[in-house]
């Protein structure tokens, strides 16, 4: 059944485009009213990906990475202009009975108000609040990231890049039975929060050696030198960042082979194969929104936050280059 609460007229909706390199747009379309099976969206708030959307924004797709990087409602093509984003909550305004009021996470670019199939929406927790509901997406790529590198009880783990990703494969591994967990990053700031998750910290020339896993989320080269650092023999080290077009220049001399370690990438479009036969993306998507519920400390990781209307302004300052911090979330009005 279909619900609707319209006044016939037509509404519009604003949406933050990259126009060109370095160049945010706030863009205003004609917002279709619902079908059935459809259903409007009043956004709440968005996360900004920064690594990610730093690339986007400063047009370093590379072009054999177009299609593949698409998000699932992105409007324009790489690299420019582009609507883009994926990290999305709102509240249903209109559609199937069952999720009106409620409240919902999408892979859905920056835009106040959004119409898309019910089925794009995963209801949320209501012990999930909305602004801390943006990381899952994040969470889902370190969940998938922990699923394909078999980590368990007992492990010596080591997280090099203490970003929102990294701290997200943090707090899943951190929980994992007497797990010695160990974040390491440049910036000293960031301890309280890989404490607060459960973690030891180190900057990179205390980084613990002999580690049976590794997980590298630094996007730099000295990150994934010092996670090959410190990996004990025959360890795995899970590649978790994306470069883009970049060259990334690797250290294979020195033990790498003779410890005979294993690098491995991750990557969210798939399931990781260890679970495909069974899981489902949206059983995936699901359980990524309902880990967050245990884990109020992750509302650290979301502390800073910008209003919709200054976004085109604030979002060159936070995805220029060498721009410190954690990404910040796009509060909308009526939040």
């Amino acid at each position: 059944m279909m619900t609707r609460r319209s006044t016939g007229k037509t509404r519009m909706a604003r949406a933050l485009w990259y126009a060109r390199r370095g160049v945010v747009e706030m863009r205003i379309a004609p917002l279709q009213r619902p079908r059935p099976g459809e259903a409007l969206v009043r956004t709440l708030f968005s996360g900004i990906s920064r690594g990610t959307e730093r690339l986007v924004f400063n047009g370093d797709i590379g072009e054999s990475e177009w299609e593949r990087m698409r998000g699932p409602n992105q409007e324009g093509a790489f690299p420019f202009p582009v609507k883009y984003g994926y990290c999305a909550t709102g509240v249903v305004e209109e559609g199937p009975a069952e999720l009106m009021g409620r409240t919902v996470f999408c892979l859905h670019p920056h835009q106040d108000h959004f119409v898309v199939p019910a089925a794009a929406l995963v209801p949320l927790p209501e012990a999930v609040p909305a602004r801390r509901a943006v990381l899952t997406a994040n969470m889902e790529t370190s969940l998938n990231a922990c699923w394909d590198s078999g980590a368990g009880p007992g492990d010596r783990i080591v997280v090099v890049g203490a970003g929102v990703v990294g701290l997200l494969v943090t707090a899943l591994t951190a929980r994992l039975p007497g797990a010695e967990v160990t974040t390491v990053d440049v910036d000293q700031a960031r301890r309280p929060l890989a404490e607060s998750l459960g973690a030891r910290f180190a900057l990179p020339a205390d980084a613990p050696a002999d580690a049976d896993l590794v997980f590298h989320a630094s996007a730099t080269a000295a990150g994934l030198a010092t996670a090959i650092n410190c990996a004990g023999f025959e360890a795995t080290i899970v590649e978790m960042s994306w470069y883009g077009d970049r060259p990334v220049q690797m250290e294979l001399g020195g033990a790498f082979h003779s410890r005979r370690l294993r690098l491995v990438s991750s990557q969210v479009g798939h399931v990781s194969p260890g679970r495909r036969p069974r899981w489902t993306h949206r059983r995936r998507v699901e359980t990524a929104a309902a880990l967050l519920a245990s884990l109020p400390a992750l509302d650290a990781l979301v502390a800073e936050e910008i209003a919709f209307e200054d976004a085109p302004r604030e979002l060159p300052r936070i995805l220029a280059a060498g721009a410190s911090g954690l990404a910040p979330v796009i509060r909308y009005p009526q939040a």
